[in-house]
């Protein structure tokens, strides 16, 4: 029985939703302490004055994973997608209190795979630390969602997300197309231990922070989809 009806709905006509109250406080503490204790010295750790994050975050932090999929992730997950579905990339970003570091409106229109090849349908390609990113059909990313998982109360001033609604059914659109006269502009406030759920063709921006409050955020993609041969998710992860 789908207990989130009314969420998928959200998701499916608006291209996101937001669910409070996953995590308990405690259950956050715990997540943070798991993630300060890990050797930083990998190259999938990045650090600037603007912003902390660990990419392939799941394989950099594996103490996380039991933490991160609590009951509640985990029912909420298989009651609004099923149980096909499985990890593909897994970031963690902590945005300090006076980060001037902002991100423009753009689609995630790219997947990480374990190599490069030649595959119709797929490009481009780059190539990053060696890990290897590209754009896949369309239809891949269509089935695919994403979880945002907020460790801190997140609002406009602190770098939650701006997202152009139901942007996400319109399959490749170019920021530099947005009709400002028609298209609606929502900002995406999540209280702590709470998640946001997205299409990754969903618009989306994050501005500066203005009011000195720091905002973490785990940021998990989903797929159901099989690669064609030779080809692997470079992070498949069965939540």
């Amino acid at each position: 029985m789908n207990h989130f009806g009314d969420h998928l709905d959200q998701l499916t006509e608006n291209g996101f939703t937001i669910l409070e109250n996953v995590y308990t406080p405690k259950e956050i503490e715990t997540i943070l302490q798991t993630i300060d204790l890990t050797d930083s010295s990998d190259a999938v750790f990045r650090k600037t004055e603007n912003l902390f994050a660990i990419r392939q975050f799941f394989k950099a932090v594996p103490n996380a994973i039991n933490w991160v999929f609590n009951d509640k992730l985990k029912s909420i997950v298989r009651d609004l997608f099923g149980d096909d579905y499985f990890v593909v990339k897994s970031i963690y970003f902590d945005k300090p209190e006076q980060s001037n570091w902002f991100v423009a409106y753009h689609q995630d229109l790219t997947i990480s795979v374990d190599r490069k090849l030649s595959l119709e349908g797929f490009g481009p390609w780059t190539v990053k630390q060696d890990q290897f990113a590209v754009q896949p059909p369309i239809k891949i990313l269509e089935k695919g969602f994403t979880i945002r998982i907020h460790l801190d109360d997140t609002d406009q001033h602190n770098g939650a997300l701006n997202v152009i609604s139901k942007s996400h059914l319109k399959g490749i659109y170019r920021p530099e197309t947005i009709d400002w006269t028609t298209e609606e502009e929502i900002s995406c406030a999540v209280p702590a231990g709470g998640i946001m759920i997205m299409k990754p063709l969903l618009l989306h921006s994050s501005a500066r922070t203005t009011n000195g409050k720091r905002r973490r955020v785990i940021h998990i993609e989903f797929s159901n989809q099989v690669l064609p041969d030779g080809l692997n998710w470079s992070e498949r992860i069965q939540g």
